[in-house]
């Protein structure tokens, strides 16, 4: 894994910027950004978002594959984890030539860490359903200035963001669907709703996962078999949650070049 951390740390990221995908909400109050990480980590958790955005990492042109990757940070949608399952995200995608798009999405709120919960609040606050989507749009209307190819944009999610990632992919129209799906650690929805327009999809977990189990990508990755969609579901031995990319010397922090491969 050596050699991989040194591919991420000497690719440089040719461009940064960042979007507003709607104008702040009117007497939300301030955003809230808490520091998690030690010893140096960046690890920033933030909540009450009332403007969405995208912050979006470019790799350089003659690197660039076409190919682009909305990403979508866990946090229980009550906060989210915006460096480990965000932006860092975003430059290893640099790394290997794919453009990484940082989603920073409004919350409803926690929702108890359950997948009912999530699936019960979203039917009434739709804020980030509503944000993914715009943000798919948003992408794919910039994909020529980005050096993206429009049918190349795929939605990446973690733990709830795979939810929020999942429910975009079973669910939203053709111009807002994404053309893959990468869960990692996703705490899926009780109903799926795959059909043969849902996208092929990459599921990585750890098996000693206990707050978003393995068992929830099973149904998942068997439904999209059924519906002959292509799909490749990672179980790793050990990781626990919430492992993005962090070096644990667990075999979840494989998954990268899982993914690199996948994605090829």
């Amino acid at each position: 894994m050596k050699r991989f951390l040194w591919i991420l740390a000497a690719v440089p990221v040719l461009a940064q910027q960042t979007v507003s995908l709607r104008p702040p909400v009117a007497g939300a109050g301030p955003e809230k950004v808490e520091q998690r990480g030690t010893g140096g980590v960046n690890d920033r958790a933030v909540s009450n978002v009332s403007e969405p955005t995208l912050t979006v990492y470019l790799p350089p042109k003659e690197k660039a594959t076409g190919v682009g990757i909305v990403i979508c940070p866990g946090g229980g949608y009550a906060r989210l984890a915006i460096d480990k399952e965000g932006h860092d995200i975003a430059r290893f995608l640099n790394s290997i030539g794919v453009a990484g798009i940082v989603l920073k999405y409004r919350l409803p709120g926690n929702m108890n860490g359950s997948r009912d919960g999530f699936d019960a609040a979203l039917a009434t606050a739709k804020a980030p359903i509503a944000d993914a989507e715009l943000a798919m749009e948003v992408t794919r209307k910039h994909a020529a200035q980005w050096n993206i190819r429009p049918d190349a944009i795929g939605m990446m999610g973690f733990s709830a963001g795979g939810h929020l990632a999942a429910m975009v992919g079973m669910s939203a129209s053709a111009a807002t669907r994404p053309n893959f799906l990468v869960l990692v650690y996703p705490a899926l929805p009780r109903e799926l709703r795959v059909t043969e327009e849902t996208p092929r999809t990459f599921l990585v977990h750890a098996d000693d996962d206990r707050l978003a189990p393995a068992d929830n990508s099973v149904p998942f990755y068997l439904a999209l078999k059924k519906a002959k969609i292509s799909a490749e579901l990672h179980v790793y031995s050990g990781g626990g949650h919430g492992f993005g990319m962090k070096q644990s010397g667990k075999t979840s922090e494989n998954w990268p070049r899982a993914l690199a491969a996948w994605l090829k």
